[in-house]
């Protein structure tokens, strides 16, 4: 098989139907645990069709917002959701961030972080962009064991073809676990770095619920899902409509965990 990465970003409303209407339950844990005082400034790396922008729009009164994505698609959906004086868009990439403006007091970023080739140099851009004491932080899925929907996913297509390991976000990103996005914060020179366990519940309404948002073809798991011909996409939808656990209504109820980090740069003397 065709073990290229399938990793495709152009279509917002579609990423929404897959994980997006996950992420927003785990936006707001992770901004209410972060306690970042009302009228801040808040910057937003990477923020996919605006969950957790918007998030942070309705609870924590900040004074103004500027989220950066890569992705035009992305952004066009996150534009049209939040209608907001306070927020502010544009094209940018954690890599290579340029902030114009004083400093911000919270740096944000949900769920891109392990995408990043560089993690050194999009922390550092970070930093860049917050004042001294101020908070960066960033949530990620636990590819490696409760984000459910995707380690059944995987954990199906391993079972049917061992070549697609090469695939799996578990092993792609094993840095998304509380010891491996401390490391990363540590070696940032972060100060008072903490980690928490984020876990929200999946319910789909019956087997097509979870399948369907695979065929999209927008991120890793449903690339790979629409790269296979045919039989083998039949057949990898019939093992997961075995093996997933099925309740007497036809509902499949799993759980999304999603690790958090948060560190705080040096104050200044």
């Amino acid at each position: 098989m065709d073990t290229t990465r399938q990793d495709s970003w152009d279509d917002g409303e579609l990423y929404e139907s897959y994980v997006g209407r996950w992420s927003r339950p785990v936006a707001a844990a992770f901004v209410d645990w972060l306690d970042i005082a009302h009228r801040g400034r808040w910057l937003d790396i990477g923020c996919g069709t605006g969950a957790l922008t918007q998030t942070i729009l309705e609870r924590c009164r900040p004074a103004a917002t500027l989220s950066v994505d890569p992705s035009e698609g992305f952004l066009n959906v996150a534009r049209q959701a939040i209608d907001d004086p306070r927020a502010r868009f544009a094209v940018g990439d954690a890599q290579s961030l340029v902030v114009v403006g004083d400093p911000v007091d919270a740096v944000v970023s949900g769920l891109v972080l392990n995408f990043v080739p560089d993690k050194p140099a999009a922390l550092s851009a970070m930093t860049s962009a917050v004042r001294p004491g101020g908070t960066v932080a960033a949530y990620v899925w636990d590819y490696t064991g409760r984000m459910e929907l995707m380690r059944r996913f995987w954990d199906a297509a391993v079972a049917l073809d061992p070549t697609s390991a090469l695939l799996d976000e578990g092993a792609r990103f094993p840095e998304t676990t509380a010891d491996g996005l401390t490391a990363l914060f540590d070696g940032a020179g972060f100060d008072d770095i903490a980690t928490l366990a984020i876990d929200v519940p999946t319910k789909f309404v019956d087997f097509d619920d979870y399948w369907t948002p695979f065929l999209s073809g927008v991120a890793p798991a449903p690339g790979y899902c629409m790269s296979l011909d045919e039989p083998r996409r039949a057949a990898l939808r019939e093992h997961l409509r075995e093996t997933l656990p099925t309740a007497d209504d036809g509902s499949i109820s799993l759980i999304a965990r999603a690790w958090a980090v948060r560190g705080r740069t040096t104050s200044a003397s």
